[in-house]
């Protein structure tokens, strides 16, 4: 879920072009699935660099393709959570960041 400073920018024509054309640059495909030999689709496009409320205006961070990421729920999990793993095998973080079963 959007933090309160970016959500307009997640509503913005420039950011929903720039999310479509990433994505079909990377033929829709989660990249660090596939870096594995893994086809995967992907269902994210991260950030790689963090967000904050004096960058969210910056389009050379928030609309540049080398800043982005096509990733798959759990890949996108494992970024954001890696340091705060589930408590147990088969539990991960949905995109609410609630812990859920593993399908």
């Amino acid at each position: 879920m959007a933090r309160e400073f970016a959500k307009g920018f997640y509503q913005s024509k420039a950011w929903k072009d720039c999310r479509a054309s990433y994505i079909a640059s990377v033929y829709g495909l989660c990249e660090r699935c596939e870096a594995k030999g893994i086809f995967k689709h992907g269902n994210i496009v991260h950030h790689k660099v963090y967000l904050n409320a004096k960058n969210i205006s910056d389009p050379n961070i928030t609309l540049n393709h080398e800043h982005l990421l096509y990733v798959c729920l759990e890949c996108h999990n494992t970024i954001h959570h890696a340091k705060h793993k589930a408590t147990r095998e088969g539990l991960v973080f949905n995109e609410s960041g609630e812990i859920i079963k593993k399908d």
